[in-house]
């Protein structure tokens, strides 16, 4: 049976204040606790019924620091589901610096104040799909540890690292590195005429407002995803998730192109 200081401080997870200040945040749903618990990330509370509780590994009943059973009613207490899986848990938020070695030898993507946390886990699943394990986030950005962003990434998190920091001062330091800075607007050159490099930095901009003029110095080549539309009534932009997943394939397809098919002799 949980107790209510339990109950207390799960629920007080919800808010970015309190997340910060413990450190640590909830995951939900039976598929998403059970990859953390196969990962190197530490789960400091593990909550579940009684008959999942039962069908984990012994080894995996060593790896969270306490482990509480909880009834279908408890758990719809602290869910912020309307449909509460079988089990939850509270993670401790690790600290990890940029790693600019791997910033410098590959693709990275940077977040202009994306506000929605569907958008936000979306991208962050897309980057881990595409094999990119390096996302910039301005501070004005979503809390990636918000419950939404995390049930959106589909357990994405694993493998893809998420900073915040400030844009000047990230981009002084990156424009070192000679790399590519790709800049996404509506007045870019058609990403499918563009020459695409292995290693860059994809900044990706706000959902309303797009890309700021403040990253204007710093941008060394400006790409847009062309509309085919053919109706009286065009749409005005892509959802910033859909673009993110399009501009990532297209990177990575440019990396590592089909291999042509063999037909056989004769």
């Amino acid at each position: 049976m949980i107790s209510r200081s339990d109950i207390k401080f799960i629920r007080s997870l919800r808010i970015k204040k309190f997340r910060d200040i413990n450190h640590q945040f909830v995951i939900e749903g039976d598929k998403l606790v059970a990859e953390f618990l196969n990962s190197s990330w530490t789960v400091s509370h593990l909550l579940g019924k009684d008959e999942w509780l039962n069908g984990l590994s012994e080894n995996l009943k060593t790896k969270p620091e306490r482990i509480t059973e909880v009834t279908d009613q408890e758990l719809k207490k602290l869910s912020l589901l309307r449909t509460p899986h079988n089990v939850m848990a509270t993670v401790r938020i690790p600290s990890a610096p940029i790693d600019w070695e791997e910033l410098t030898c590959g693709l990275s993507i940077f977040l202009h104040d994306i506000q929605d946390p569907g958008n936000l886990g979306s991208i962050i699943r897309s980057a881990g799909w595409f094999g990119i394990g390096q996302i910039i986030c301005t501070p004005s950005t979503v809390d990636v540890y918000n419950s939404k962003v995390v049930q959106a990434s589909m357990g994405s998190l694993l493998n893809v690292n998420v900073h915040y920091c400030n844009p000047e001062e990230f981009f002084n330091t990156y424009s070192r590195t000679g790399l590519q800075v790709y800049g996404t607007c509506l007045e870019g050159k058609n990403i499918y005429d563009c020459d695409l490099d292995n290693a860059g930095v994809i900044i990706m901009g706000n959902e309303s407002r797009g890309l700021s003029d403040q990253y204007s110095p710093f941008v060394t080549r400006k790409i847009t995803i062309p509309g085919f539309e053919s109706h009286d009534h065009p749409v005005e932009s892509l959802n910033v998730a859909v673009a993110a997943a399009i501009v990532c394939s297209e990177f990575r397809r440019r990396a590592y192109p089909p291999k042509p098919i063999s037909t056989g002799n004769g």
